[in-house]
C-alpha cells in the first residue's frame, strides 16, 4: 500500500539522520555537518558527511547519498516500506494496517512451494550421488581432488542417465505438473510430455545468502553439450542477483572476497582454506552482484581465467565493483588457467603469495586499455590519453582521482598538468573521448546523450547547493527544458518549495517511496564536477546552461507541430539567446557565492 505523504513526511521529521545514522556510523562534528568512515565503501580518510540542516548523507568519495530512508535502504538492504516501517517503530509512530492483496498472498505461497520442491530435489540428487546411478559422478568428483567432506558440503549431487527420474519422485510426492514447471527443472513438450531439465550431469546446488536452495547448475558426463547447464530464472532464482558460494563465504574471516568463474573454481578454493571465494552464475559480474558483495566486504580480489575472455571480463567487473564502492585487484594466475589448476600445481601456499601481488584494478584496466592503441603513434598516444582521462572521471574523490592521475602519467610519460587539464575538459563538457578505436555511430549517440544528461544532473545539484540560483536561472532556463520527465519534475519541486521558501531535498524524496526511484532522486543531488578555481565554475555554469538549452531546442524542434507557430518563434528566440551565451555576447550575472 502507498502511505499518504503526510505520514511520511511526519516520519522522517521525527527521525533526525544524525541521530540515525549514528547508530551505525561513528559521526565527529565539524562545522555545519558530520563526518565519519564511509559504511558504503573502504575508506581511511573520512569523507562520509551528513547534514542536520539538508537532513541528507553524503559521500565525497563514493558519491553515495540520499535522506534518512535511503540510508536504511543502502545499508539494510531494506524496501522503502521496511524502512518506513522501521522508523515509525522508533519514533513510537503507528502505521495503519497494511492489507495483502489475493495476489500477494498467492505470489508468497508459490514462492515457499518451490522452495520446498528445490530442497527436495537437492536431496534426491545427493542421495543418486551415493547410489549405483551415480558412482560416474562420484568418480569424477574424486577425480577432480575433491574429498568426500567437501562434497558433503556443498551438497553435490548427480542426476540420472534417465530423463524422467527427478519427475517421477516429484509426482509421487504429490505435486502437480503446473507446480512443477514453474521450477525451471524440467521441460515439456508434446511428444514426451514432461521430462527432467538436467540428467547424466553432476550437480551442484544454488543457494541464497539464506542457504535455501533456488537453483541448480550441471555439469554433463562425457562429451555431451552444452557442457554446463543452469537453470533458468524463476520466482525463486534470479542468477544476477547471486553469488555461488556466498551462502558460506559471507562468514568467513579474511578481508575480502575472492569473485572467480566457475563452481568447480569456489569448491576447489573452499577446500583449499581460502573460504571467501564466490562465482557469478554463467553470466558476466553484474551491478547486483557487486552490491550485494558489498554487503559482506569493502574488497574484491578478480580472479578470471588467464585467457583473452578472462582478461576481458575483468574489466568490465572493475567499474562495477568500484561504482558500488569496494575496492578491486586483478590476480595474475599464468601460466595456470585457473584457480583449480593453480592450486593442484604449486599449492595453497604459492596461491595465497599469488592474491597478495593482485594488481589495482584501476591500473589493470589503464594497462588493458593501452594494447588498443599504437603508442608508437601520435594519434594513437592521444587517444589513449583521452581514454585514461575518460576513466579518471569514475573517481569524485579529488585526492583518489590525483592519486591515480600521477600514477598514469609517471607510467605513461605524460604532464600532469595535461592530463590534468583534459580530464577537466571532459567533466565540464560531459564528455567522453571521441575518438576511440572502431567505435560505432550508435555509441558516439548515447555519449552525447550522456552529456545532455550529467548537464541537467549538475544543474540541479547546484539548485539545491545555492537555492538562490533557482530565482536567476530564471532569465535563462524553464523547468520544460529540463528535457528528462523525471529531471523536469524534480525541478518544478525545486521551484515550488523555493517559492514556499525552504528548499528542502529530503522531503522530495518522500514523493518517490521506490527504492530504484529514489536512489535515482538522490543522485540528482550528488553530481560533481572536479573544479577548482572560481573561474572553471564560473565557465562550467556557462557551459551547462548551454547544453540543457542547446538539448531542449533540438527536442521541442523535433516534436514541434507545424502549425504552432507562437511555439516555433519561441524556438527561434531560444536559439539566439543559446548563440548569445556561446558568443558571450551575453554574460550570465548568476554566481556561485
Amino acid at each position: 500500500m502507498r502511505y499518504s505523504e503526510e505520514l511520511i513526511e511526519e516520519i522522517r521529521s521525527r527521525s533526525d539522520i544524525v541521530d540515525v545514522i549514528s547508530g551505525y556510523v561513528k559521526l565527529k562534528r565539524k562545522g555545519s555537518s558530520w563526518f565519519g568512515l564511509c559504511p558504503f565503501h573502504n575508506e581511511k580518510s573520512p569523507s562520509f558527511s551528513v547534514s542536520r540542516d539538508k537532513q541528507m548523507y553524503y559521500c565525497f568519495g563514493c558519491g553515495a547519498g540520499g535522506n534518512v530512508f535511503t540510508f536504511l535502504m543502502e545499508y539494510e538492504n531494506f524496501s522503502f516500506v521496511e524502512a518506513l516501517q522501521f522508523l515509525a517503530d522508533r519514533a513510537g509512530i503507528q502505521l495503519p494496517q497494511q492489507e495483502y492483496s489475493k495476489e500477494a498472498r498467492q505470489e508468497a505461497d508459490l514462492k515457499s512451494q518451490l522452495l520446498k520442491i528445490h530442497k527436495e530435489a537437492a536431496q534426491f540428487y545427493f542421495y543418486q550421488l551415493k547410489s549405483q546411478n551415480g558412482k560416474t559422478a562420484y568418480q569424477y568428483l574424486l577425480d577432480r581432488g575433491l574429498s568426500r567432506e567437501t562434497i558433503v558440503h556443498f551438497g553435490l549431487g548427480s542426476a540420472s542417465r534417465y530423463s524422467g527420474a527427478l519427475y517421477r519422485y516429484l509426482k509421487e510426492k504429490g505435486y502437480s505438473d503446473e507446480l512443477l514447471i514453474q521450477t525451471g527443472l524440467f521441460l515439456q513438450d508434446e511428444k514426451r510430455g514432461m521430462y527432467d531439465k538436467f540428467w547424466n550431469r553432476v550437480m551442484f546446488p544454488i543457494m541464497d545468502v539464506n542457504n535455501r536452495v533456488i537453483g541448480f547448475g550441471g555439469r554433463v558426463m562425457g562429451d555431451g553439450k552444452p557442457k554446463y547447464l543452469n537453470s533458468p530464472e524463476t520466482k525463486i532464482f534470479d542468477k544476477s542477483r547471486n553469488l555461488y558460494g556466498l551462502n558460506f563465504a559471507r562468514s568467513s574471516r579474511k578481508k575480502n572476497l575472492i569473485a572467480c568463474e566457475g563452481y568447480m573454481d569456489v569448491i576447489a578454493m573452499h577446500q583449499a582454506g581460502f573460504d571467501n571465494a564466490v562465482a557469478s552464475l554463467g553470466t558476466a559480474l553484474t551491478a547486483a552482484q557487486a552490491s550485494l558483495m558489498k554487503r559482506y566486504t569493502d574488497e574484491v580480489l578478480l580472479l578470471y581465467d588467464s585467457d583473452e575472455a578472462g582478461r576481458k571480463a575483468a574489466v568490465r567487473a572493475i567499474p562495477l565493483l568500484r561504482r558500488a564502492g569496494l575496492g578491486q585487484k586483478v590476480v595474475d594466475l599464468s601460466p595456470y588457467k585457473d584457480p583449480d589448476e593453480f592450486i593442484k600445481a604449486e599449492g595453497a601456499q604459492a596461491f595465497e603469495e599469488r592474491l597478495q601481488k593482485g594488481r589495482n584494478g584501476f591500473l589493470f584496466q589503464v594497462d588493458a586499455a593501452g594494447k588498443e592503441f599504437d603508442l608508437g603513434d601520435p594519434q594513437g598516444q592521444s587517444d589513449f590519453f583521452h581514454r585514461i582521462a575518460s576513466m579518471l572521471l569514475e573517481f569524485e574523490d579529488e585526492i583518489e582521482r590525483t592519486s591515480y592521475l600521477k600514477a598514469a602519467a609517471r607510467e605513461y610519460h605524460v604532464k600532469e598538468e595535461m592530463l590534468s587539464r583534459l580530464v577537466n575538459r571532459l567533466a565540464v563538457n560531459g564528455e567522453t573521448p571521441v575518438r576511440q578505436v572502431q567505435k560505432p555511430q550508435s555509441v558516439k549517440e548515447k555519449e552525447k546523450e550522456d552529456g545532455y544528461e550529467k548537464a541537467q544532473k549538475l544543474m540541479i545539484t547546484w539548485m539545491v547547493n545555492v537555492p538562490d540560483l533557482i530565482k536567476e536561472l530564471d532569465a535563462y532556463l524553464k523547468p520544460e527544458d529540463f528535457v528528462t520527465p523525471l529531471y523536469r519534475e524534480v525541478v518544478k519541486m525545486l521551484r515550488k518549495q523555493y517559492q514556499e521558501g525552504e528548499v528542502n531535498p529530503a522531503r522530495i524524496l518522500n514523493e518517490f517511496p521506490d527504492g530504484e526511484e529514489q536512489k535515482k532522486i538522490a543522485s540528482l543531488f550528488h553530481a560533481q564536477l572536479p573544479l577548482e578555481t572560481k573561474e572553471q565554475k564560473k565557465q562550467a555554469l556557462s557551459d551547462v546552461i548551454c547544453r540543457i538549452k542547446e538539448n531542449s531546442i533540438a527536442w521541442r524542434t523535433e516534436h514541434l507541430d507545424p502549425a504552432d507557430m507562437a511555439g516555433l518563434m519561441e524556438i527561434m528566440e531560444d536559439k539566439k539567446q543559446l548563440e548569445n551565451l556561446k558568443g558571450r555576447k551575453v554574460q550570465l550575472h548568476i554566481s556561485f557565492e
